[in-house]
């Protein structure tokens, strides 16, 4: 059930293949959270600065789980995250990446969840 967020400059599009990555972020994040339901994620063009330098290619990726996670899980996934991201932006002379993994917040619910039963979701 992870939330992705996939915020990255503008001056990345039609450079970075974003089906591509999140074709292997998915399962990564699932697998190393042992997480159920449909991860959901929003790519999100954006005009990006680097220490004030205008179109920095620069990526920041936020991964949001329920609660119950220990900071050595989270901590192990944002360094896989962080792999991956090297992976893909490896050709991408200066580029500057970022992960963040968080705990989504109590009020959170999802609807249909992802049997479709519910109104809430605790996964």
């Amino acid at each position: 059930m992870p939330h992705i967020d996939i915020d990255y400059a503008d001056t990345l599009s039609g450079v970075l293949d974003l089906p591509a990555l999140v074709a292997e972020l998915h399962p990564l994040v699932v697998e190393r959270v042992d997480s159920v339901g449909v991860g959901k994620t929003f790519c999100r063009p954006a005009a990006a600065f680097v220490d004030g330098r205008p179109g920095a290619p620069f990526l920041h990726v936020t991964v949001g789980l329920l609660a119950g996670r220990t900071r050595g899980v989270k901590a192990a996934l944002s360094h896989d995250v962080l792999a991956l991201l090297d992976k893909h932006l490896s050709g991408v002379e200066g580029a500057t990446y970022s992960v963040e993994v968080r705990d989504l917040d109590p009020s959170y619910r999802l609807y249909p969840t992802h049997s479709g039963a519910a109104r809430e979701s605790t996964h």
